[in-house]
Formats: structure tokens, C-alpha cells, sequence
């Protein structure tokens, strides 16, 4: 038995409607569905990102166990290394401060910002953990009209 990646990941929010803007239109994610005052979960090429309100999924009860964070996550979205600069103008055009920029020593570039409720997010290529090497990434295909 081996298990092939990661499924789902889920972050922790005090607005979900401020959380749903932000990762809408600042990072372009399409939603895939919304439970007003509990979550807001959003489809990516290869997984699921879940925002939570915490205080909604910490009462047992729910038809899954209860669960919640407390204090900023950490998550990281995979993009192309030559894609970074046009993501950091990007953010930087939408108001979101870069919090870090990092070279990794084995190879690629991380760039670090927050999200409206302080929860670390990163664009990092895959380079740094040599996915490539090992054929796990595979670059999203170009449109054929653009």
C-alpha cells in the first residue's frame, strides 16, 4: 500500500467571505463550494484547499470529527520557477506585501505572503524538492489560444 499525495488541505479563517475574495481573485482559485458561516473550498489541479471558520468545525457533531487550528498555517502552491516574477508583480499589484523571498540551496524559489487572516502562504518551485526530478510535477499544459 502506498498512499500517491495529498488529498485535501485545509487552512483556518475568522471571515470566510474576506477569505473567499482573497483567494478568488488575488490567487485565482476556482471555488468549488461554499456552506455559509462553516467553509469555502476551492479546487486545484491536483487537491482540494478547505477554509475553515474554526469555530464551526471545533463542535463535534458534524458527520466528521471535530477539528480546528489555532495561529497562522503554512502552505505552499506549486508554480513554475519562471513564473515567480510575474506572480510577485502580481501580488504586489493587488497590496500583498512579500514577506520573504528565498533562493533553496538544492535549487528553486519560494516567495512568502499572508493571507488576510495572517495564515503564511508560499509560491514555491517544485524545484525544491526536486519533484521534478523525480516526475511527480507536471507543469499545468499551455492553452492553445494564448
Amino acid at each position: 500500500m502506498k498512499l500517491s499525495h495529498i488529498l485535501e488541505s485545509s487552512l483556518y479563517v475568522s471571515d470566510l467571505e474576506r477569505a473567499e475574495q482573497f483567494y478568488r481573485q488575488v490567487l485565482g482559485l476556482s471555488l468549488y463550494s461554499r456552506k455559509e458561516g462553516r467553509h469555502v473550498f476551492f479546487r486545484l489541479a491536483n487537491g482540494m484547499l478547505l477554509l475553515f471558520r474554526a469555530e464551526a468545525t471545533e463542535q463535534p457533531g458534524g458527520g466528521v470529527p471535530a477539528h480546528g487550528a489555532r495561529g497562522p498555517g503554512h502552505l505552499a502552491f506549486a508554480v513554475p520557477q519562471e513564473a515567480l516574477p510575474a506572480w510577485k508583480a502580481h501580488l504586489q499589484a493587488q497590496g500583498v506585501p512579500i514577506e520573504a523571498e528565498v533562493e533553496w540551496p538544492g535549487g528553486g524559489s519560494s516567495l512568502y505572503f499572508r493571507d488576510p487572516d495572517g495564515n503564511s502562504l508560499e509560491l514555491a518551485s517544485p524545484a525544491i524538492w526536486r519533484y521534478q526530478e523525480a516526475g511527480f510535477f507536471h507543469p499545468p499544459a499551455k492553452s492553445s489560444d494564448g
